[in-house]
């Protein structure tokens, strides 16, 4: 079995289209063909299903698929961990941060990074929390910021942001004037929420749900300036993390404390027992040095 093999087994999987992966892959469509039915003769079964639109990834190529990753990550591992024996300031980094997180601190943490260590590489890419997770665990990434708590058992975290979420309110609001709003006091209110597709979505539910109440949810956005522009029309309430709140200037929303407080912690993940390279090291340590 040839690496490439798996390597392009894997850009079909992904793609779940022939063509497309031969294109990303910079090979020709039969030679790509061709790798992948070797693949399939070698194991003896059917890995791809093909038609003219699509190619559809079986049973047995679904568990293919996820061993590939692991081999591949082993073998990335093994580079990066013989390139750190011959060369300390050199490397590069593949950081997995959500929107949310990415917009807030990162700029600023990132670019003083690459003024102190130039020949450091670093490619980053936005996930909803959900998959960063996975894509750490999987190894496709060298490290994560996660919103916590993570529940899954092999990660190391490394706590960098510690705050509570606020209410915002229409200034015209009836709870305006409070200082401190308890959560199941809004059990009547009409939520403008974040997107599903965020882990804040779950926390802020699941806290309501503990209050006693179920949100009522007049709309959803993937976009937190949006959603405070909704709070200024006073079309409803909202409830995000105070450093966004800090980011918004609009003299028709105040901000409130929540009694019981709903926190917001960022922390960067690994992949314990996974290898660290000294590039990804000096950059969690940059991070935590930073961020406190």
């Amino acid at each position: 079995m040839d690496i490439r093999q798996l390597q392009y087994f894997l850009e079909v999987a992904r793609q779940k289209n022939m063509t497309k992966a031969a294109e990303i892959l910079h090979v020709s469509q039969p030679a790509l063909s061709k790798m992948v039915k070797g693949l399939e003769e070698e194991l003896g079964m059917t890995l791809i299903i093909r038609s003219n639109k699509a190619s559809e990834v079986t049973d047995a190529g679904l568990i293919v698929t996820e061993y590939a990753k692991k081999m591949i990550a082993l073998l990335d591992e093994m580079y990066v961990t013989l390139s750190d024996m011959s060369n300390l300031q050199h490397g590069s980094i593949h950081i997995g941060i959500p929107p949310i997180a990415g917009s807030l601190f990162f700029p600023k943490v990132i670019a003083e990074f690459h003024a102190a260590f130039s020949n450091i590489k670093i490619n980053i890419t936005e996930f909803p929390a959900p998959k960063l997770t996975k894509k750490v665990l999987d190894g496709e990434i060298d490290l994560g910021i996660a919103v916590l708590p993570i529940h899954e058992q092999d990660t190391i975290t490394y706590p960098i942001v510690n705050e509570n979420m606020k209410l915002l309110v229409h200034i015209d609001h009836p709870l305006a004037k409070k200082e401190h709003v308890p959560l199941h006091e809004l059990k009547d209110e009409e939520f403008i929420f974040i997107s599903e597709d965020f882990a804040l979505h779950d926390i802020i539910w699941n806290h309501c749900i503990q209050a006693g109440f179920q949100p009522k949810i007049l709309f959803k956005s993937m976009q937190w300036d949006f959603m405070s522009e909704m709070v200024a029309a006073h079309l409803g309430v909202t409830i995000l993390p105070e450093s966004i709140c800090n980011r918004i200037d609009n003299n028709k929303i105040t901000y409130l404390d929540i009694t019981p407080s709903i926190p917001w912690d960022l922390a960067v993940i690994t992949k314990k027992d996974k290898y660290i390279s000294n590039a990804a090291q000096t950059f969690i340590n940059f991070m935590l040095k930073q961020m406190q």
